[in-house]
């Protein structure tokens, strides 16, 4: 069992700091990387505010599939190239959508999403996949989440090549 300590605050750099201290320490002796991305998707979903989906798609062949998250229910495949995810897979770029409906070729997996984050998991200039975060508020996202998520990811790429 894990002893997790974050200060729920205003000071989104304080929470990222708490957060990505707590994701180093419940995927730094673990190598199941299906297990480390359930940890990470778990821990967001319980410390992040205003958020109805936290989770992952992994690169399997040519497009991603769903990977362990938290929230309703999802889409299973995405191609690249298609919608939010598939943009930020093709791309190796974040994707911080301020509103949802305003991107073009947009993926509504729950139409209650209004805004969503999409960082690509980068490990050895390979991609692995992308960690997805839906808010039901327009703009949840801003650059201080963008830095949060992509230092989360940067630790979690090692340790989900094994």
């Amino acid at each position: 069992m894990h002893e997790i300590a974050i200060t729920t605050t205003q000071d989104k750099p304080a929470l990222y700091a708490d957060l990505l201290s707590a994701l180093d320490g419940l995927t730094a002796d673990e190598p199941d990387a299906i297990a480390n991305m359930a940890n990470a998707a778990a821990l967001l979903w319980e410390y992040l505010p205003d958020i109805n989906w936290a989770g992952f798609y992994r690169l399997v062949g040519e497009e991603l599939v769903l990977g362990p998250f938290q929230g309703k229910v999802a889409c299973i495949r995405i191609a690249i190239g298609a919608g939010v995810c598939g943009t930020a897979a093709a791309t190796r770029e974040t994707q911080c959508i301020a509103d949802v409906d305003a991107f073009p070729g947009h993926i509504p997996c729950d139409a209650a999403s209004a805004s969503e984050l999409v960082v690509p998991i980068v490990a050895d200039n390979r991609l692995i996949g992308v960690l997805d975060i839906d808010s039901p508020s327009k703009a949840r996202f801003d650059g201080e989440d963008v830095r949060g998520c992509e230092a989360l990811v940067d630790l979690l790429a090692s340790r989900l090549t094994g």
